[in-house]
């Protein structure tokens, strides 16, 4: 049985490790050591979440001479995006139609303006 994409993109950004991760690979193509450094975990440690995350297709991972550079890809996430659209109007359209119920209300009350009675002027008392 295999995965769908959009499983194995949500489980992969499940981990806040691993979001930092493509986090900073967004900004460019880094080697494992790099990506390593702001965290406290050991090479194998880091080297699983990357495995989540190329198995994903949220990263690609190379080989040149002794430098293992990683790139983000970033296909997997649009799709992403995608899907969580179709929610993003749902709740969109739920608060333009709280905020037209909400019109109503406002419309349907009658408030009927206190009287004020200016202050006497200067020198002159109230009986």
């Amino acid at each position: 049985m295999t995965e769908d994409q959009l499983s194995l993109t949500f489980a992969a950004l499940a981990d806040p490790t691993r979001r930092a991760i493509l986090a900073r690979l967004s900004a460019g193509e880094v080697n494992v050591k790099q990506l390593a450094e702001p965290f406290a975990m050991s090479g194998p440690a880091i080297s699983k979440h990357l495995k989540v995350l190329e198995r994903a297709g949220l990263i690609e991972r190379g080989v040149h001479a002794q430098w293992r550079p990683c790139r983000i890809a970033a296909a997997p996430l649009k799709d992403a995006v995608d899907w969580l659209g179709q929610y993003r109007r749902f709740w969109e359209d739920s608060f333009d139609r709280l905020d037209e119920y909400l019109k109503e209300l406002q419309s349907n009350l009658k408030v009927e303006p206190v009287p004020v009675e200016p202050p006497p002027p200067p020198g002159k008392e109230q009986k």
